[in-house]
């Protein structure tokens, strides 16, 4: 694909998603990093039914280290890998307080250094708390990347490379969140909807006359 093409498709993503955001439910930034945390393997719908209750109780540092770890789990165990992420969280709120006087620090290394804190998750973290112009590669952006050809890569890592390398400046900082959106709701995994895409004729997508 080639640069042309590429503006093209983010200019028409951006016309339709002028002021693209997370659908995730916060209100703080530790609030966001929390849901990015319980995020990993679920959906954003099962995440805000659970932090809907949870943040009311509790949404500080120091609240969930009161609440515990058996108490987190009650108000998570909707979620996939509760256990798991119950005992991170519980960790990440010891070092943010202990490192980051309660803060959500604002740069890779110390994003990746907290319990359950992944690259995707800091690039999210980056880019919608800060206004850093990472994309975070999650299952939809994959997707998205490799079959409309816009980032073509193997692995995660390697879409990210392509995407932060191939996406026009003006476009990068909102970039992540529209390509999530666009998969999410137009370029699905199994049937993607080819007749409503608003750059089915910018996609390189071999299949999409099939369908």
């Amino acid at each position: 694909m080639n640069s042309a093409k590429r503006l093209a498709i983010f200019d028409r993503l951006a016309e339709a998603l002028p002021e693209p955001t997370t659908e995730l439910h916060y209100h703080t930034l530790f609030e966001l990093l929390i849901a990015v945390v319980l995020s990993a393997q679920a959906t954003d719908k099962s995440v805000n039914k659970a932090t809907e209750t949870l943040f009311k109780v509790a949404n500080t540092p120091e609240a969930l280290l009161a609440l515990g770890e058996a108490g987190l789990k009650r108000y998570i165990k909707t979620i996939g890998l509760f256990n798991t992420k119950a005992a991170n969280i519980i960790r990440l709120c010891q070092q943010v307080l202990s490192h980051h006087q309660g803060q959500v620090p604002e740069t890779r290394e110390a994003l990746e250094a907290l319990a359950g804190v992944g690259r995707k998750t800091a690039n999210v973290i980056l880019n919608t708390a800060f206004g850093q112009s990472t994309i975070a590669v999650d299952t939809h952006i994959f997707r998205v990347a490799n079959r409309t050809g816009l980032a073509p890569g193997k692995t995660v890592l390697e879409v990210e490379r392509n995407l932060d390398k191939w996406v026009p400046k003006k476009h990068k900082k909102d970039a992540h969140h529209r390509l999530i959106l666009h998969g999410r709701y137009t370029c699905l995994a199994r049937k993607p909807k080819c007749q409503q895409c608003l750059i089915e004729d910018l996609c390189e997508y071999k299949d999409k006359h099939k369908l």
